[in-house]
């Protein structure tokens, strides 16, 4: 399998804080690979550049051997990359089924003239817009089925909520699916049910890079993991080489305690 995403020695500044040192790493098609590193580590940054809200500093960042390091976020999801964020970004007034059709942007064909004048091309796009809508929000069985599809965006719970945007932004076929920590804010038993969801996604073909602080989703689904701190890559591996290493404990721990843990 070969890598969707290369990034090559990717730096970030903001004034003089160095948010992204000199990172490079793949991740290889059908792959799940999670950053992990603790607050303030460079995670959010990194998919900040990747997903083009930053242009960074040095370096590139390759999408299937194509850079599009500087390109704008419509660009970088016009070529091939969607995310989620920590931060919910739903259009809350819209219904469930809206928001995952919106998701459909960048991948229809049809044009202005074309949906004024309700052309046969274009009610057959809309069919399959709207069958794939349904197959995307079917893959969260029980949440989203009959008339919740109707309901808008607010009316969910928050753990739907993020279920939800997940599903839109599956709905583009991303080459590359980025989650920014897709569990945050739910109880243990929705934390693993989203967990098999995103081992599922895989089952299904997806490539996915994600952050994540639950170290149990970690765990759960991860092909390799990426510990960060201070913007630097200190260990690369499997999860438990990673959770062992040395320098990754000392950045969760402190100095002191991890050499009180390793003692």
């Amino acid at each position: 399998m070969g890598a969707i995403l290369e990034l090559q020695g990717v730096s970030m500044s903001f004034g003089g804080l160095k948010a992204v040192d000199g990172l490079s790493f793949d991740v290889n098609e059908g792959e799940i690979v999670s950053i992990i590193g603790p607050n303030g580590s460079g995670k959010t940054t990194t998919f900040n550049v990747i997903s083009g809200l930053y242009e960074p500093d040095a370096g590139d960042i390759l999408l299937k051997g194509e850079s599009v390091a500087g390109l704008r976020p419509d660009q970088v999801h016009d070529k091939g990359i969607s995310r989620t964020f920590q931060s919910l970004r739903l259009f809350t007034n819209m219904s469930v089924l809206e928001n995952v059709l919106v998701g459909m942007h960048s991948i229809t064909n049809a044009g202005v003239i074309a949906s004024m004048l309700r052309l046969p091309s274009v009610r057959r796009e809309e069919k399959r817009m709207y069958d794939k809508a349904q197959e995307l929000l079917g893959m969260f069985p029980g949440r989203f089925s009959g008339p919740r599809q109707s309901q808008p965006a607010y009316s969910l719970s928050y753990a739907n909520r993020r279920r939800l945007e997940i599903a839109r932004a599956l709905a583009s076929d991303p080459a590359l699916l980025l989650l920014d920590e897709p569990v945050a804010g739910m109880n243990p038993a929705e934390s693993h049910e989203v967990m098999e969801q995103i081992k599922m996604l895989r089952e299904k073909g997806y490539t996915i890079l994600m952050i994540e602080h639950d170290m149990h989703v970690v765990e759960g689904v991860s092909d390799r993991v990426i510990a960060m701190d201070h913007g630097v890559k200190i260990a690369e591996g499997s999860y438990d080489e990673v959770a062992n290493d040395p320098q990754v404990v000392e950045a969760y721990l402190g100095k002191r305690a991890a050499a009180d843990a390793t003692a």
